[in-house]
């Protein structure tokens, strides 16, 4: 939190519960690793991951920005901490992500631009100088990206090689074309709520494809069934559930 927000802003929280989503993820890969594992040793192990250990992994380059040079990440905004430039710009109906820190690729990002002497300006003509006026950079590119939609820009910037993506909200990253193409939004029956649409899996598997088929069980909806399984009759598992041991 405290290389998230705004410079001199206080720490910002993330927008989902990253900690939580990341443990979980990690120990995901470390049961992999484990049954991997096993088929060599012929052994099982514990497989650990926290909350804790999980925020430090993602820190990824600015963690080592301090474990290698002792230098100590503040909060940059929307910039990018150490490419310049590599930040979010508006445009005439929202904003743009644009990163364009290397020498050629900022070339390219002067020209779609309509801006070719950006690209020679003494105060931007390489990283080290871009790194010192990044303010100025930004201001000059803002107000030219003011100019069209972000639509517009996207297409331009693709063309010219340089990497952009619009900022959307939740409404429109659904009604994205490749979101859709993805399927990335499968329809389930839910028995209270009706139909209603739920969020696929993320990764794809060419030979045995995921795909949503209900909606989250209602609290004690399957017990009985898992119970029978176990071996367990009608009147057990009735018992089981008077004594408030299973819903």
């Amino acid at each position: 939190m405290a290389i998230t927000g705004l410079p001199g802003q206080g720490p910002v929280r993330a927008g989902i519960p990253i900690a939580d989503l990341c443990a979980g993820i990690f120990a995901a890969q470390g049961i992999l690793i484990a049954l991997l594992e096993r088929e060599e040793s012929g052994e099982g192990q514990w497989v650990h991951s926290s909350l804790l250990t999980a925020m430090i992994a993602m820190l990824d380059f600015q963690g080592a920005r301090w474990t290698m040079s002792r230098d100590v990440p503040g909060q940059e905004g929307n910039n990018h901490p150490t490419n310049i430039p590599a930040a979010v710009y508006r445009t005439q109906d929202g904003h743009i992500n644009i990163a364009a820190s290397s020498n050629p690729i900022y070339a390219k990002l002067c020209q779609a631009l309509g801006a070719p002497e950006m690209a020679t300006d003494p105060r931007f003509a390489n990283f080290k100088v871009r790194r010192q006026n990044r303010d100025a950079l930004n201001d000059l590119i803002d107000a030219r990206t003011a100019a069209k939609t972000s639509a517009e820009w996207v297409e331009l910037m693709n063309e010219a090689g340089v990497p952009c993506g619009p900022i959307y909200r939740m409404n429109e990253v659904f009604a994205d074309p490749q979101v859709k193409h993805l399927k990335m939004v499968q329809s389930v029956e839910h028995p209270t709520l009706g139909p209603i649409d739920l969020i696929g899996q993320p990764m794809f598997l060419s030979r045995t494809p995921s795909s949503l088929r209900s909606a989250t069980p209602e609290r004690g909806e399957h017990t009985d069934a898992i119970l029978q399984d176990l071996g367990y009759d009608a009147a057990t598992i009735a018992k089981l559930r008077d004594a408030k041991v299973v819903a």
